[in-house]
């Protein structure tokens, strides 16, 4: 099986920002970095221009492919920018 990884920068969060696991609710501008492999995707936040790395609650989630963790990356960039709720993976 491969992998792949997308990283977007610059992100600018709504209000309600993105929760982790490490450091609670991460709001302003973040970078969201998505990693595939062996079936699952990691997605990780960072404040841009950090060094340090925040897993996104509820990662790692299960990608059968990597099309389709690009997709899972791409509803949380969206997610990150509108939700009225902290941003997260958990199941609702």
């Amino acid at each position: 099986m491969g992998w792949a990884s997308w990283t977007t920068p610059r992100v600018f969060t709504g209000p309600a920002g993105v929760r982790t696991a490490e450091g609670g609710v991460l709001r302003g501008e973040l970078d969201i970095h998505t990693t595939w492999a062996d079936g699952q995707a990691i997605v990780t936040v960072q404040y841009s221009g950090s060094a340090d790395w925040y897993t996104v609650e509820g990662s790692p989630v299960p990608c059968a492919s990597e099309q389709e963790s690009r997709e899972l990356h791409q509803r949380i960039v969206d997610g990150a920018r509108t939700n009225d709720v902290p941003m997260t993976l958990q199941a609702a």
